[in-house]
């Protein structure tokens, strides 16, 4: 269902590409419908308002209002897409996603941009770790982290044909190529990337092109990797991992997220649900908050690149 790209290089931004999709969709369904925090200009989806102003609505800076605004809509038959900075889209309207959208039977399709270190000069207000853990326990909430262009384009479009509240987040700027275009995916299942026999790599998001460069440079140390974009992190693709924990030495969870909660503990719990003895090593955020800084800089500081990945792997 995919192909891996030929390069790694820097793909279209990626709030280009989800308004390029939606646009798509809402030439196809006219029940779709866009709402945005007053955050047009930075989203780019003040291109929505000129393609179709009759239905684009900014809220203003009031995200609880916009998801009870979207939920309002959902009731009367429209598919509403909401957009705001990962925090403001996941902590400030926690309440609201869960009574308005999950135990209302809503349908809320939210786009949390700029998670973790891709926050910036934006700084520590409004850099999301914890948006993950904080949907993870909202019954029935799907959640994905886009790893490129062509897989966040694929989640808008998918999103647009289900039920239910899910949550997509992603940088608002370009990110590493990691598949091919024509690549298709299938919502709570993984991309077993490469395969191996030593260890095993599960990441998601930005950090999946990372993955795939410790896993290289891993391999020309001796080491046998399998590497899987768990791009849906709910619901969680059990069965893929069960498959690919058999004979590993160890398992490493790479994220752009607090290792509370998110991916690390998600692959944790399927450990110890199934009382297998494998060492994990979860690479992410421990016990900090954001800081301002390029988010070049801030990937470094917290040690999510390819070289402080592999220390840290070194070091353990």
């Amino acid at each position: 269902m995919f192909t891996l790209a030929d390069n790694h290089e820097i793909g279209k931004e990626l709030r280009a590409t989800v308004v390029d999709a939606l646009k798509d969709v809402m030439a196809n369904d006219p029940k779709v419908v866009a709402l945005d925090a007053d955050l047009g200009g930075a989203s780019k989806w003040t291109d929505i308002a000129e393609n179709t102003p009759d239905r684009f609505i900014n809220v203003g800076i009031a995200e609880a209002n916009m998801v009870g605004v979207a939920a309002g809509l959902s009731l009367t038959g429209y598919t509403p897409f909401i957009h705001t900075f990962g925090p403001f889209a996941t902590r400030r309207v926690l309440d609201q996603i869960y009574l308005s959208g999950a135990y209302g039977e809503n349908t809320l399709n939210i786009f949390g941009s700029d998670p973790g270190f891709a926050a910036g000069h934006n700084g520590g207000t409004h850099t999301t770790w914890e948006d993950i853990a904080l949907l993870r326990s909202i019954p029935e909430v799907v959640i994905c982290d886009a790893a490129d262009e062509i897989q966040m384009d694929w989640i808008i479009k998918e999103f647009a044909k289900l039920k239910g509240v899910h949550y997509v987040r992603g940088n608002r700027k370009g990110v590493k190529n990691v598949y091919a275009p024509g690549s298709a995916f299938e919502i709570g299942k993984g991309n077993l990337l490469c395969e191996g026999q030593d260890y095993l790599i599960v990441a998601a998001g930005q950090l999946v092109s990372e993955a795939l460069e410790v896993a290289e440079k891993l391999e020309a140390e001796g080491n046998s990797m399998d590497v899987i974009d768990m791009f849906t992190i709910k619901p969680l693709d059990k069965e893929l991992l069960l498959e690919r924990f058999i004979g590993k030495k160890a398992v490493i969870t790479i994220e752009n997220h607090s290792i509370t909660g998110g991916l690390g503990s998600a692959v944790a719990e399927v450990l110890a649900d199934n009382g297998l003895a494998i060492p994990l090593t979860r690479i992410g955020v421990n016990e900090r908050f954001g800081q301002v800084g390029t988010p070049d800089f801030l990937q470094t500081a917290f040690g999510l690149t390819t070289e402080k990945i592999l220390e840290q792997l070194k070091s353990r």
